[in-house]
């Protein structure tokens, strides 16, 4: 009996440390938020060398009284992989000593502030309280009328709210422009068989032209249109094979001989999905003259490889969707379905893009 009370003992010490790990993992998020916020990852990388928590504190533009907190807060961004510690001998007044020093870890390159692939812009944005809030009322939403948490939250849909508030507008463009700087470098390196063959293209939903910019680069004679809503392309300037065109997807898209939907889709539901699909078709040729659908998305697939981190963030991008938009995370099912439902006729995809996945949809 008292080993089987030692064990019972046991698992209900893990099931609490096992629940409070998922009640405080916010801290991972807000401990990095802040490092961004102080410039953290931008002084060590200036730096050039690895950075003496002295050294550190000296740098940073903080209440001299808060200086020994710093300490504890990159003990936990070392844990969560964010910075390593290296040892560093310094001359101390007798002798040498051996001190640590803290430099980025590779993962942290990328939330550097002048870095082309940064995921600042990104974090930033979806840490930001307006994005935050929605999930306090998660419980609440469940229980009422309003088509998602965010409505809950703020009292409009999202993309209202977006066309409202110049605050929104702009983070929220620029995570989408840092995300498709770093998506467009792999696109254009691997998949560039998907853009032969094509005169024309239109980008549904494509900000403020990241992507379409890319793409005219390097493509110089094929035409680029960036499509968006009007408040999003408004002061845009094209250039010789790029231009910005302002409307609704829904009613109708420029055409063009192949159009691309870049993360997109999985903001919408199924019905909207399927409108959407339809304006897209309308707006290519046929498969026999060279019309396509270039989609941009994930692509959820059953955990056969064993990666759970890579599923878990597929699941926590289905649940923001579920949170912001009437969104959600699609599996090849789900897609092919939707393709049926909008009157295409075949589709290929390719998993090239980490978590994401291009796929080619045929008319």
């Amino acid at each position: 009996m008292a080993l089987q009370s030692d064990e019972q003992s046991i698992d209900l010490l893990h099931s609490q440390t096992h629940i409070w790990n998922h009640i405080f993992s916010f801290i991972n998020s807000m401990s990095l938020k802040c490092a961004i916020q102080l410039q953290i990852p931008d002084i060590i990388e200036r730096h050039g060398a690895p950075m003496l928590l002295s050294e550190l504190v000296q740098a940073l533009s903080i209440n001299k009284e808060r200086s020994h907190f710093v300490y504890r807060l990159m003990r936990i961004l070392v844990h969560s992989g964010f910075f390593v510690k290296q040892k560093v001998l310094t001359i101390g007044e007798d002798n040498e000593e051996e001190s640590e020093g803290y430099l980025l870890a590779p993962a942290s390159r990328f939330l550097l502030k002048d870095e082309p692939l940064s995921i600042r812009p990104f974090l930033l944005a979806m840490l930001d309280p307006i994005l935050m809030d929605p999930w306090q009322h998660m419980s609440k939403w469940f229980q009422n009328d309003d088509v998602t948490p965010f409505h809950t939250a703020h009292g409009k849909m999202f993309w209202d709210l977006a066309g409202q508030e110049p605050k929104l507008n702009h983070f929220f463009n620029e995570a989408m422009a840092s995300d498709a700087r770093l998506v467009t470098s792999v696109i254009l390196k691997h998949c560039v068989s998907a853009f032969e063959g094509l005169n024309s293209i239109v980008d549904v939903g494509g900000g403020t032209g990241t992507v379409a910019k890319a793409i005219a680069n390097a493509f110089p004679k094929l035409s680029c249109i960036s499509f968006d809503l009007p408040h999003v392309v408004n002061g845009l300037v094209g250039s010789k094979n790029l231009s910005y065109i302002g409307g609704d997807m829904f009613k109708a898209i420029p055409k063009a001989d192949a159009v691309l939907v870049k993360w997109i889709l999985h903001d919408w539901n199924d019905d909207e999905c399927i409108k959407i699909l339809k304006r897209c078709k309308e707006a290519i040729p046929s498969k026999e003259n060279g019309g396509k659908l270039i989609i941009i998305d994930m692509v959820v697939k059953k955990n056969e490889g064993g990666d759970d981190e890579s599923l878990k963030t597929q699941l926590f991008f289905d649940m923001l969707m579920m949170a912001l938009v009437t969104g959600r995370e699609r599996n090849e099912k789900d897609w092919a379905k939707l393709f049926l439902d909008a009157g295409f006729s075949d589709y290929k995809i390719t998993q090239i893009l980490g978590l994401r996945s291009l796929i080619e949809v045929y008319p």
